[in-house]
């Protein structure tokens, strides 16, 4: 077998090698061809009077011309020059030339083909101008845009044809570079700036983070009732989008639209007076009329300015498989055919019809039986078609949703890789509107399968060692990272095992997320997991005070309304991305800590939904203790790759069919609906690798997200903190305490606009002041004192 597979190897890396050649040698001819083209135009500008005559003699070898490339130069001159374009077939010389670096080189060619048809219609505009303009030299246009001109002259008048040349080029203008009032008045307003500041050097700092507008958006049917059916893969399923014109299996994904950088914008609000009321809240909502005119100022806001130059990755990065194409093999689906015939005969079970649907991995039979037969005599002969297949994996569907049919899977003899190149280059992830969109695979119709993560809304993935979970997940968050801008999402990743996550550590400062103390962002001790997941309990509980705040319900209705700049920065609002919390073995986790784990994880499950974090836990152990009653509950989307037992199908799926798969990435997918079998995308590690280097290459942001600061219980507890030591706000943020009866360091950093360190520290010493209780896990601190006049006689005590 090794000695076959080496000649396999050899005459692809001659193919690629000789693609590359190819490559090259067309580039260097376009420059060639370019070159010459502008040896010749210049010579014959210099010299055309003098070789106009001799042209139509360039068979005699005894007429000479002064053309620096001969005869041919010459005539290719006087063809282009005079009577084409006259000097506008310059343009076409840089065109070629251009469209030569870009194949040599192997640029990017999307705005070259784009701005083809404009740039040759400036080509025809520029000989009729030339024509209008110069027409005492006719050679500057050439005979093109002389007739073009006399000919417009004689319908709309010399002055008509004036002022269609300079509407033409307005419109060119605006076409070509995307000029639209926005952007004018934009400008404008920068100008009024810079020209204000410069006669005011005394002014306050002027508006940072100034955003611009984002202006850059087969079938046979037998006599016998047998069919084959095929479906399109471009006809692909999906859940909760709208399918649109669909796109070439290869193109590029759509890239984020370049934007200027610009400043930061900050809100100025009045400085408060330094008070606590009980009736008087901080004003977190911008008036409606004053975020209107910010808005037509300067745009909404736009978190990816940070950003600007960030580019998604290619679908280059990923490689496309050879046998990925299916193919029909009609003798062993007319073998199957008549096995799955001749079983249920054997048992007088007479069916009317049967269909085949042909996937990458199994295929589907659906018969019709005939009238009068039950159900459950077909369903109770599983294992006897099974037997007479010879089949691993079959499974029988009884009756199939939505159809008046019932559905028996059976293996492919010869199975073809689903790639994760052909999953993201199809149609339906394309152009899928969804908040995370998720390619998992395909379906036995050979459609490609996407979810929205936002709408599950978090995911249990389940099976045995070494069937496809880890791939399974590295599919998962390729398809995020193929989609989502650094500024709308962030990862937080959890490997206990340590080494299936580690290829993510070079997109640490673009979309990875971690505890302010955490020297890697990956995840590996149990003890940084527990404070971890008890973090993103309390981002979550900041994220709904912000919530509350601003009046929304979720996490899309907020940075719409923040984007709208509705909300005002100075009180503590931000732009809030997803954040996707990946745990690759829960079973480990369980195991080391227990309850520690399961009850911040079942909060996070049950409540962080709206506020825009999402969980995805994978285990290899699917038991009742790992995968527990209260875990199920709160995931109702769920992931089974193949088991070994219906008893851990059923702690997965609450049915079985997971101990029937035929592994190797074959799965079945359920959303609290009826299952889904997909053939699970396969992206290997090279792949990854790959994509990760290109995305840790770019400029990134500073650190990766931080989310709050955790203290466990053994940093907690009185600490005999001397009053002379205490914080200068010590006594404002009692009073604070008080009298919102709520103890938590989030409070005081809105309120007080302190750091979390300092904040942290204040809380430490009411504690010990005896006016908070102690730390109590995810939940706020208890306060001890009931009204203010209470406190005033607690703090006049310890002073005394």
């Amino acid at each position: 077998m090794a000695k076959k597979s080496k000649p396999k190897k050899a005459p692809s890396k001659k193919k690629l090698s000789s693609n590359k050649n190819i490559h090259l040698i067309i580039g260097v001819s376009l420059i060639l061809v370019a070159v010459s083209l502008f040896i010749s135009f210049s010579s014959y500008l210099w010299n055309w009077q003098a070789d106009q005559s001799q042209l139509n003699e360039f068979w005699n070898r005894n007429i000479e011309v002064k053309n620096l490339l001969g005869k041919v130069g010459a005539n290719i001159g006087h063809i282009f020059i005079y009577k084409w374009f006259g000097i506008a077939s310059f343009i076409l010389v840089y065109l070629i030339i251009k469209a030569g670096l870009i194949i040599s080189l192997k640029l990017d060619s999307s705005n070259y083909i784009k701005n083809i048809f404009k740039n040759l219609l400036f080509i025809i505009w520029t000989s009729i101008a030339l024509a209008f303009f110069a027409k005492n030299f006719p050679i500057l246009g050439g005979i093109f845009g002389f007739e073009i001109k006399s000919l417009s002259a004689l319908y709309i008048g010399e002055i008509g044809v004036g002022l269609l040349l300079f509407f033409s080029l307005i419109i060119w203008l605006v076409f070509r570079f995307d000029i639209t009032p926005q952007s004018i008045n934009s400008k404008l307003l920068a100008t009024k700036k810079i020209i204000a500041n410069w006669k005011n050097n005394n002014s306050k700092d002027s508006l940072k983070h100034e955003n611009t507008p984002a202006n850059d958006n087969n079938n046979k049917d037998d006599d016998d009732g047998f069919d084959i059916v095929i479906n399109n893969p471009d006809n692909d399923y999906v859940i909760e989008t709208n399918n649109t014109n669909s796109i070439d299996a290869f193109d590029e994904i759509p890239k984020c639209p370049k934007k200027d950088n610009s400043d930061e914008l900050v809100i100025e609000t009045p400085e408060e007076e330094d008070h606590v009321s009980d009736d008087i809240e901080d004003i977190s909502i911008v008036d409606k009329d004053i975020s209107e005119d910010l808005v037509e100022q300067f745009g909404e806001y736009d978190p990816e300015l940070d950003l600007a130059h960030y580019k998604n990755p290619e679908l280059n990065h990923l490689i496309e498989y050879s046998n990925e194409n299916i193919n029909i093999d009609r003798a062993e689906l007319e073998l199957n055919k008549d096995k799955i015939v001749e079983t249920l005969n054997n048992y007088k079970i007479e069916i009317s019809k049967i269909k085949a649907t042909i996937g990458p991995t199994v295929t589907l039979y659906e018969i019709i039986p005939a009238p009068g037969i039950r159900i459950s005599k077909i369903k109770n002969l599983e294992d006897d078609i099974a037997l007479s297949l010879a089949a691993l994996g079959i499974r029988i569907i009884a009756p199939i949703p939505g159809k008046g049919t019932i559905g028996i899977e059976v293996p492919n003899k010869k199975p073809t890789v689903v790639s994760m190149k052909s999953v993201l280059s199809s149609s339906t992830f394309q152009n899928a509107d969804m908040d995370l969109p998720v390619a998992l695979g395909k379906t036995i119709s050979n459609t490609t399968f996407v979810v929205d993560l936002s709408k599950m809304p978090h995911l249990l993935v389940a099976g045995a060692t070494g069937q496809g979970k880890s791939v399974g997940l590295n599919a998962i968050m390729t398809s995020l990272l193929y989609k989502k801008h650094p500024s709308e999402l962030k990862f937080v990743l959890v490997d206990p095992k340590k080494v299936e996550l580690t290829l993510f550590n070079n997109i640490e400062r673009h979309y990875l997320a971690k505890l302010p103390d955490s020297e890697s962002a990956i995840i590996t001790d149990t003890t940084k997991v527990i404070n971890t997941i008890n973090s993103l309990c309390m981002e979550m509980d900041d994220r709904y005070d912000m919530l509350k705040n601003a009046m929304v319900r979720n996490i899309k209705e907020y940075n719409k309304k923040f984007k709208k700049r509705k909300l005002n920065p100075e009180n503590g609002h931000k732009f809030l991305p997803y954040i996707v919390l990946v745990i690759d073995e829960f079973a480990d986790l369980i195991m080391t800590a227990g309850k520690e784990v399961e009850t911040p994880i079942a909060r996070l499950a049950q409540l962080a939904r709206a506020v825009g974090i999402h969980l995805i836990v994978a285990t290899q152990r699917p038991s009742v203790n790992v995968i527990t009653g209260i875990i199920k509950a709160n995931f109702p989307a769920r992931i089974a790759f193949r088991v070994s037992s219906k008893i851990d199908s059923r702690t997965i799926l609450d049915e079985g069919g997971a101990n029937q798969l035929i592994g190797k990435g074959d799965m079945l997918f359920s959303n609290g609906n009826d299952l889904v079998r997909l053939q699970c995308a396969f992206v290997d590690t090279p792949e990854i690798e790959t994509i990760t280097n290109y995305i840790g290459e770019q400029k990134g942001y500073s650190d990766a997200y931080m989310l709050p600061e955790f203290v466990g219980d053994d940093s907690t507890g009185s600490t005999n903190i001397d009053i002379n030591d205490r914080d200068p706000k010590f006594d404002e943020a009692a009073r604070l305490i008080v009298n919102a009866q709520q103890g938590s360091a989030s409070l005081l950093q809105r309120k007080l606009k302190l750091g979390y360190n300092r904040a942290g520290r204040i809380v430490d010493q009411l504690e010990d002041a005896g006016i908070i209780g102690p730390f109590e896990g995810s939940k706020a601190r208890q306060v001890l004192v009931p009204d203010e006049a209470s406190l005033q006689l607690l703090l006049k005590n310890e002073k005394n």
